[in-house]
């Protein structure tokens, strides 16, 4: 199984560090020339690949950690994404309202043909998302979101091998909501810091 992380900036920074901690081999991208952020990649670890975009797309499985305004771009880095799981880690301010109702994550999940999508780790903020998941004896939780079940297992087991908690919110159009960041009112999880025990 190959991993990416397309998006380098706190967010991707973040979970490049989650790799780290396990020793996970994960290729990091932007849009820019990969010797722009192969020191900062070097400095988190020796398993953080600096790649260009055209080859991290290759990866089984992406997160997406690009501003919510650039998914686009990212998406026609393929012509089909077929097979692939995408996460989306991105956040925007844009009301639901403005996008028919619907979760951002369903905007993201119809640029990228083919892929099966869930929405995830974006309701930490990066400064928190970038420590150690474990805490006092306890897994910091994440929230996931996906209308297909495989592969929200696919990346609940993701999250576990990192270090985290995961917790199944459903479908997008449900779960996608409660992590939604919008305009004036936020979803109702964004920036909850939880931490599950077990027993």
């Amino acid at each position: 199984m190959k991993y990416s992380i397309i998006g380098f900036g706190p967010i991707g920074q973040a979970l490049a560090r989650a790799f780290a901690r396990k020793g996970i081999d994960v290729s990091v991208a932007t849009t820019r020339d990969p010797e722009n952020f192969a020191p900062a990649a070097a400095a988190i670890g020796p398993t953080i690949l600096p790649k260009t975009l055209a080859e991290a797309v290759e990866a089984d499985i992406v997160l997406l950690a690009v501003r919510f305004e650039s998914h686009q771009d990212v998406a026609k880095a393929l012509s089909s994404w077929k097979g692939k799981t995408i996460v989306d880690v991105t956040n925007t301010r844009v009301p639901p309202e403005e996008l028919g109702g619907e979760p951002s994550s369903r905007v993201v999940a119809q640029a990228f043909t083919d892929a099966r999508l869930v929405k995830g780790f974006n309701h930490l903020g990066a400064a928190v998302l970038a420590q150690d998941p474990a805490v006092h004896g306890g897994k910091r939780v994440v929230f996931l979101a996906s209308d297909d079940d495989d592969a929200a297992v696919e990346i609940g087991a993701l999250a576990e091998k990192l270090g985290f908690s995961p917790i199944q919110l459903g479908g997008l159009s449900e779960g996608g909501l409660l992590v939604h960041a919008r305009g004036n009112s936020w979803g109702r999880l964004i920036f909850k810091d939880l931490v599950t025990f077990d027993g």
